[in-house]
């Protein structure tokens, strides 16, 4: 085994990344996959058809459900909530669940939570304690219930100020037709 187990943890697939980290009382179904150097969190439970990517952050108290695909050096804070049926009946199942997708280095703030077919775009930020009810475009952060778009981020995480800029690493940006571009 090339991952780190808790003695505590319940983990039921074959499919984990060298160097990942499964803490206590997390339970993984067989199905899932997960990548490698990622660091999953106490209380945490991981369904059969999830995707984790690489280097993914899941804190304390997340259950990913069937359908969703988190992609690489995605941080989930503690709470996060995710759905995969948008219409729950008890036990009448879809064929299909709904497919939710964290895309690359996407960051979900604590208790928030993500409705089902949404996905999170590369380097946005969703603030802590947002419902996303829609799809998120690439570096824009989100915040609030129902969650709405609050500005731009950099690819280091920090807003970025008036001008485009950031404050922090200084980077430029261009922001044409809502999309994010880094200028050289």
């Amino acid at each position: 085994m090339s991952y780190f187990k808790h003695e505590k943890a319940l983990v039921e697939t074959d499919k984990i990344g060298d160097d990942t980290r499964i803490w206590a009382f997390t339970h993984i179904l067989s199905g899932a996959q997960i990548g490698k150097n990622c660091n999953i969190n106490d209380h945490t439970f991981i369904e059969n058809d999830v995707v984790l990517g690489d280097n993914v952050t899941v804190k304390s108290g997340v259950y990913i459900w069937d359908g969703v695909r988190i992609s690489d050096n995605v941080f989930i804070g503690p709470n996060v909530t995710f759905t995969n049926d948008l219409n729950p009946r008890s036990k009448q199942y879809p064929v299909e669940f709904a497919k939710t997708i964290i895309n690359e280095f996407a960051s979900i703030g604590a208790n928030s939570t993500i409705i089902a077919g949404n996905s999170i775009g590369r380097y946005a930020m969703v603030g802590a304690g947002s419902v996303v009810t829609k799809s998120i475009p690439d570096h824009t952060i989100w915040y609030g219930n129902p969650a709405r778009m609050k500005g731009y981020v950099c690819t280091c995480g920090q807003k970025l100020n008036n001008n485009n800029n950031c404050d922090v690493c200084l980077k430029e940006y261009e922001i044409i037709d809502k999309q994010v571009l880094e200028t050289i």
